[in-house]
């Protein structure tokens, strides 16, 4: 397991939140998927309302 880092945003309302998050995936693809779905359980966002802009794989 890797620990990833997960920057994007996601709308709230009228305007774009940034969010900057630390999942532990055996892959990159995971770990998006992770990503996504803690974001709609912790807030209430569909996955069509969030932008990832950068994945990074921290060791």
């Amino acid at each position: 397991m890797v620990d990833f880092e997960i920057k994007g945003k996601f709308k709230v309302r009228n305007s774009w939140q940034s969010f900057s998050q630390v999942v532990e995936s055996n892959s990159e693809k995971n770990a998006v998927e992770k990503t996504y779905s803690l974001l709609g359980s912790k807030q209430g966002v569909k996955r069509n309302l969030v932008r990832i802009e950068e994945v990074k794989a921290l060791g």
